[in-house]
């Protein structure tokens, strides 16, 4: 559940929107594990201490949303990239964004408690598995993904990105989401 409750202003949530972003960008710029304190967020996106604490009360809130803002954005471009290119290319461009999310994810998981990334988790599995469908749907339609794979078989591949040590992630997660697609692809 969401630390920003419907009953809120536009405002408070424009702000805690403008919060969430900047706590990103400040785990962006700084890491993930040195993102020390909720208030620099806030700082970021002109929210008071006060307000910011009533929505996230602990620097675990806050992460846990950026998370969420992060896989919600991993669904949402499945769609935009449907729509703009072929499936392949589509999914191709999707594989960039899923390294990106899987450097988050790693990062966000070593910084939160054990019981809270495994509700993350949880809440990622069901829209990511969908967009995937959608990609994977849309390639079979087309005549270029294979028609024997299915979305559980690429979230079981790509979940192997988790096992990559800090040190090659950068260079290896894309090859590999390479070679993913390569084995994806419609023979022919």
């Amino acid at each position: 559940m969401s630390p920003i409750s419907t009953s809120a202003g536009c405002s408070t949530a424009n702000a805690m929107a403008r919060a969430t972003a900047s706590g990103a960008m400040a785990k962006a710029r700084h890491g993930v594990a040195n993102l020390r304190a909720c208030s620099r967020a806030g700082q970021l996106a002109g929210v008071g201490q006060v307000t910011l604490y009533r929505h996230f009360p602990t620097r675990a809130d806050l992460l846990a949303e950026v998370y969420r803002a992060d896989v919600d954005a991993l669904v949402q471009t499945a769609d935009t990239l449907l729509a703009d290119h072929d499936p392949l290319t589509a999914l191709r461009q999707w594989f960039d964004r899923v390294a990106e999310y899987a450097a988050v994810k790693r990062g966000v998981f070593a910084a939160l408690e054990v019981g809270t990334g495994k509700d993350l988790a949880a809440h990622s599995h069901g829209p990511i598995g969908d967009a995937v469908t959608r990609l994977i749907d849309a390639g079979r339609a087309a005549g270029t993904i294979r028609p024997d794979v299915d979305a559980r078989d690429v979230i079981i591949l790509i979940g192997y990105l988790s096992r990559l040590e800090p040190a090659e992630f950068d260079g290896r997660a894309r090859r590999l989401l390479g070679v993913i697609l390569d084995g994806l692809r419609a023979p022919g």
